[in-house]
């Protein structure tokens, strides 16, 4: 089980948010390259971005704090992002700058037709993000409910050869009130691609009950508000989901 640190970009700065909310931001640190080295140093095998700027603009927006992540870290460990990609120029050049993985959520949504040909165009580095509220699809940085289950899109994308699904509950997004370890197992066990847990990860409970359920083919999962309030220790969370992957 991969635990997967999340920088949330906004203005350049490390932040938080509860359930999505720009207005409800929490500001963790000032330099994104010095947190992902931080959590590299912490055992970190992938980080995850999000340029929360960029979900809301639907475009880059904080390329600059990103490209210093990538120069800190990226030659030794995998960096996925999320967050305003909507064009193929736009994950082309994040490839080129190092970047492992792709992530396309509300443009895999709103535009299939995109999504299907980046995974024509570049292959293995894409990952479809799908924020999900009982079970239906939401899309433009959370603020919009569609009415797109989530399992029925989940199989129509995999058909597209897509590398893995991040699974977000966004009404427990940054509240540490546990993992929807039910409906990520739902969706996991529906599916052939691989499944990454996201979305009100509390504690240690949460690692222990995923790796329970790792067979169904859930792969990792997302840490945030819980590993930067303390509620959590990476190290050891991540010690000790290797020792119940190894059982």
């Amino acid at each position: 089980m991969l635990l997967i640190p999340a920088i949330d970009l906004k203005d350049g700065q490390c932040v938080r948010l509860k359930q999505g909310d720009m207005d409800q931001s929490t500001i963790f640190g000032e330099d994104p390259a010095e947190m992902a080295r931080s959590w590299v140093n912490k055992g970190a095998r992938r980080l995850h971005l999000v340029d929360l700027n960029g979900a809301f603009a639907g475009k880059p927006k904080n390329e600059s704090a990103i490209r210093k992540i990538l120069k800190e870290v990226g030659g030794e460990i995998d960096v996925q992002l999320g967050g305003g990609i909507r064009d193929l120029d736009t994950i082309e050049r994040y490839l080129d700058a190092g970047l492992r993985y792709v992530i396309i959520g509300t443009a895999a949504v709103k535009n299939p037709g995109f999504l299907q040909d980046a995974c024509t165009a570049f292959g293995g580095p894409i990952i479809v993000g799908l924020d999900a509220k009982d079970g239906k699809v939401a899309t433009d940085g959370w603020s919009k409910l569609t009415g797109h289950e989530v399992v029925d899109l989940a199989k129509k994308f995999e058909d597209y050869g897509v590398e893995s699904f991040i699974y977000t509950d966004i009404g427990r997004d940054g509240m540490l009130t546990g993992i929807n370890v039910e409906a990520t197992v739902k969706l996991a066990q529906a599916i052939t691609t691989p499944v990454i847990a996201s979305g009100g990860l509390g504690g240690m409970a949460d690692i222990e009950a995923l790796c329970a359920v790792e067979s169904d083919g859930i792969e990792g999962v997302i840490c945030g508000r819980a590993i930067y309030s303390g509620d959590l220790d990476f190290t050891s969370a991540q010690e000790r989901a290797d020792e119940l992957g190894n059982v």
